[in-house]
C-alpha cells in the first residue's frame, strides 16, 4: 500500500513548475537544519575542507533540499520538458571531438556528487550511448524509480560487481560512454588516497584504473543548479592528463579538478554524506601529496 501511494504522490510533485519544487525544497531544507545531527555533519564536513562560513552552511541545506526535491521531475516527468530545463551546455565539443573519429576513443564521464548530476547523465545518455555505474538503493521501490528515471532516455545500468565492471571495459574499449560518480568512499581494497579538498579521502580507484587501461578520455560532468529554479547549465570539463597517466596520476589530477569545482560552487556539493570516513584499518600514508 506505501510504494502505489507514495509513488501517486511523486508523480503529481514531478508536474510542479521547477521554480515551486525548488521553492519547497529549499525550505525543507531549512527545516533539516533544524536537527542538531544532521546540521553538524554538513558543518563538519565543510570545516573540514576548509569552506566553512555560516552563510555557505544554511544554503548548502537549502540545496541539499532542492536536490532532493527536483528527483521526481527529473526521473518521471516527460523527458522533453526535463531537457527543457537544461538551459545552457559549455563543453559539448570535447564529446563531438571523439564522436567525429571513426575509431573514437571511449569516454569517461566522472560526475561528483555537485549539483544535479541525475539530469547531467540523462541528457549525456539521450544523445550518445551511456553505461552508468550504479549502486542499488535498499528500499526496493526507490531503485526501481531510480533505475526507470536513469535508463528511459537511453542509458544502460550495471552494478559494481565483477560482471558491471567487465561490462564498462567493454564499453569504453568499444569507443563508448560510462558514467561514474567518483566521490564516494570506497569499500576496503578498492580505493586510493587521495587529497581530496585538502583532507585525505579512501575514494575508489575504479574509474582511473578503467581509464588507464582503455586510454579513454575522461571529462568532468556538472549540471549547476540555476537560481529562482530557472533550470541548470551543463559543464563538460576536459582533463588535462597524457595517455601514459598511472591510475595513481589520473585520480590527482581528476579530484584536483574536481576540488576546483566545489569550491567555486560549495553550496551545490553532497555534505550530508560522509565523504571523509574509512575502515580503522585503512589509515592515509604520511607523504600523501
Amino acid at each position: 500500500m506505501v510504494k502505489p501511494v507514495l509513488l501517486f504522490f511523486l508523480r503529481l510533485f514531478s508536474r510542479l513548475p521547477l521554480p515551486v519544487a525548488h521553492g519547497l525544497g529549499a525550505m525543507l531544507g531549512l527545516l533539516g537544519l533544524l536537527r542538531r545531527r544532521h546540521r553538524e555533519l554538513l558543518r563538519d564536513n565543510l570545516k573540514l575542507t576548509g569552506l566553512y562560513r555560516p552563510l555557505c552552511l544554511i544554503r548548502a541545506g537549502m540545496e541539499l533540499g532542492k536536490g532532493l526535491a527536483e528527483l521526481p521531475l527529473v526521473w518521471l516527468a516527460p523527458l522533453p520538458r526535463v531537457f527543457s530545463l537544461i538551459r545552457e551546455v559549455r563543453g559539448w565539443e570535447h564529446i563531438e571531438v571523439e564522436l567525429r573519429k571513426d575509431k573514437g576513443r571511449g569516454i569517461a564521464l566522472l560526475a561528483p556528487h555537485l549539483g544535479c548530476w541525475e539530469i547531467g547523465g540523462i541528457f549525456i545518455s539521450n544523445r550518445l550511448p551511456v553505461t552508468a555505474l550504479y549502486t542499488p538503493p535498499r528500499q526496493a521501490w526507490v531503485h526501481e524509480m531510480m533505475r526507470y528515471g536513469r535508463e528511459r532516455a537511453g542509458a544502460k545500468t550495471v552494478p559494481p560487481t565483477a560482471g558491471g565492471v567487465r561490462a564498462l571495459l567493454g564499453k569504453l574499449k568499444a569507443g563508448e560512454a560510462t558514467f561514474i560518480l567518483p566521490d564516494q568512499s570506497a569499500n576496503r581494497g578498492e580505493g586510493l588516497w587521495i587529497r581530496f579538498l585538502g583532507h585525505p579521502a579512501y575514494l575508489p580507484s575504479l574509474p582511473y584504473r578503467l581509464i588507464a587501461s582503455t586510454q579513454a578520455v575522461p571529462l568532468i560532468v556538472f549540471a549547476e543548479r540555476l537560481t529562482w529554479g530557472r533550470g541548470f547549465r551543463l559543464h563538460i570539463e576536459p582533463l588535462p592528463v597524457a595517455p601514459t597517466d598511472s591510475a595513481e596520476t589520473l585520480a590527482h589530477i581528476a579530484n584536483q579538478a574536481i576540488s576546483k569545482l566545489i569550491r567555486q560552487h560549495p553550496e551545490q556539493y553532497l555534505w550530508s554524506y560522509r565523504l571523509f570516513r574509512h575502515h580503522a584499518d585503512v589509515t592515509p600514508p604520511e607523504d600523501l601529496p
